[in-house]
């Protein structure tokens, strides 16, 4: 027997002896039937001074339909108790929080100034490689994602469906949302995200190697809107702030960070930036909870099953020797 196996209603088992209880306790069962016609019924009643009453037949069994009868009972009890195999308990991912990345693809990103295994890439394909790990590891988070560059769209709406997301960053490239960076636009894009949704926890993940465009919505304003809403906002730099032809403002960055109750990292390679998300998987941990649910698997249908067969079958035998005794019989009569 598998050492998973239970019953779950052990004290179903006190109803085996509800037959025998019944057999002593209840008088037998009287089945009527019709009387015979006897002409000289008085003569007979007059020479033994016995005066005719009613009665009826007690069908008798014998050892095998006890032995079925008994059988049917035991596994009908068997079905009641519910026996099941039941598992280990399961750890349940909590999900306990949105966490949004909104990522810049504007065109600065296709600098090819970093390097993967010596090959020199685009900063935007080794973002995307390290952010594959990065995005599958937080299970248990809500993810969702904002691209931005002259605008700011949803690529991917907040689930809990990571490979999806992970899919829908791979199918992201560089100049899908235009030629300049807008900071103030892209976080603001991503506070509305949140207001429609339930989860309180918040957390924002900016990624840009440029210096906003300074257009509509400045950078700052809209990180007091996202302290106002309780949303904290990670900012990562992306490349050398001192490099040839870089112009990421890591001081707004930092500002950004700091209002909302968050941290600024410097990514300058894909190493650095590898660590920043082990730095960011420490600062928000993703939580466990023991789930209640057990996977359990019923088993009262085997039991419940053969009783049904057995006693179909005993019904199909004392059909046919019925049937075989009344042929037997009128074959007699005629």
């Amino acid at each position: 027997m598998p050492e998973n196996f239970e019953i779950a209603y052990m004290w179903v088992f006190w109803l085996l002896p509800l037959p025998l209880l019944i057999y002593f306790v209840f008088p037998a069962l009287r089945l009527k039937s019709s009387s015979l016609f006897l002409p000289d019924i008085k003569k007979a009643e007059k020479y033994t001074g016995e005066k005719p009453r009613r009665s009826a037949l007690i069908r008798k069994r014998n050892v095998l339909q006890w032995l079925g009868l008994s059988l049917v009972w035991l596994l009908t009890i068997g079905a009641l108790s519910s026996p099941q195999l039941v598992e280990e308990p399961l750890l349940k991912i909590k999900t306990s929080r949105n966490f949004l990345i909104v990522a810049d693809i504007s065109f600065s990103m296709a600098e090819t100034d970093w390097k993967i295994d010596g090959k020199r890439v685009r900063r935007w394909d080794a973002v995307k490689k390290v952010m594959h790990d990065f995005i599958l590891e937080r299970e248990g988070d809500r993810m969702g994602l904002i691209f931005f560059g002259s605008s700011a769209y949803v690529q991917a709406p907040f689930t809990t469906d990571l490979k999806t997301v992970d899919q829908l960053l791979d199918e992201a490239d560089v100049g899908m949302a235009g030629q300049l960076t807008h900071i103030g636009k892209a976080i603001v894009k991503g506070i509305d995200m949140f207001e429609q949704d339930t989860i309180k926890t918040k957390v924002m993940l900016v990624l840009t190697d440029g210096v906003d465009a300074r257009t509509e919505i400045l950078p700052l304003d809209a990180a007091d809107l996202a302290k106002n809403d309780s949303i904290k906002v990670y900012t990562i730099g992306i490349g050398d702030p001192k490099g040839r032809g870089s112009d990421l403002d890591e001081k707004t960055l930092e500002e950004i960070a700091e209002i909302t109750g968050a941290s600024y990292f410097r990514a300058i390679d894909a190493d650095r930036l590898n660590e920043i998300y082990e730095e960011l998987d420490a600062l928000e941990p993703i939580e466990y909870e023991e789930e209640e649910y057990q996977p359990i698997t019923l088993l009262y249908y085997y039991p419940l099953g053969a009783a049904l067969g057995i006693a179909l079958v005993m019904l199909t035998i004392q059909i046919l020797f019925s049937g075989l005794k009344q042929l037997k019989q009128k074959f007699n009569d005629d």
